[in-house]
């Protein structure tokens, strides 16, 4: 049995500018409605796994979504929110005169998340046991498919693995959060 986390590509929304933290927000409901960039070939291990899957999951994201059309053609796929990545804390109170780049505020929000700011998102902990029932969901889906790949995002992804491996999966490749880096786990129970 074996299941491959991919990580989505990179997506099309590209924002050189600087913005305020509550642009930032309006940044972020973009960034989920918008695809992902379509490159001239993608990474062969994704590409293989995808097409050795039996059963490819995704979140209900449309970058997630994208993402598994563009490495199979035509592929169906199961989604669901389960899977979606983890929100960050958005508010437009802190630091309301402040510009940074989106990647700056995302790193930024994301170090206030890892630290217990959780405003208008789940908690770390909330998200680790969202991760448990997400890598449960999978075990169940392998032992009826025996090779599933999920097409998510990076962070929830990680959570994922570090729950994988609690459960016994083993690591048959390094655990990557790189855009369309597919990392693979097996179980010969």
């Amino acid at each position: 049995m074996e299941i491959t986390l991919i990580r989505h590509g990179r997506s099309q929304l590209d924002v050189e500018r600087s913005i305020t933290c509550y642009e930032f927000t309006d940044w972020v409901s973009q960034y989920n409605s918008v695809g992902v960039v379509e490159e001239s070939f993608y990474p062969k291990e994704a590409v293989k796994k995808m097409n050795e899957a039996s059963l490819v999951i995704t979140s209900d994201l449309k970058r997630s979504i994208h993402s598994a059309h563009l490495l199979r053609t035509n592929v169906k796929i199961i989604s669901s929110s389960l899977f979606r990545e983890i929100e960050l804390p958005l508010t437009s109170k802190p630091f309301p005169r402040i510009k940074l780049s989106s990647d700056t505020w995302a790193v930024l929000l994301r170090i206030l998340w890892f630290s217990g700011f959780s405003t208008n998102c789940e908690s770390y902990k909330d998200a680790k046991k969202r991760a448990e029932l997400a890598a449960n969901k999978i075990m169940k889906l392998t032992s009826e498919h025996k090779n599933v790949v999920l097409v998510g995002h990076g962070f929830f992804n990680r959570l994922i693995a570090k729950e994988l491996q609690n459960k016994g999966w083993k690591p048959k490749t390094k655990i990557t959060s790189k855009h369309w880096g597919a990392s693979t786990f097996t179980n010969d129970v």
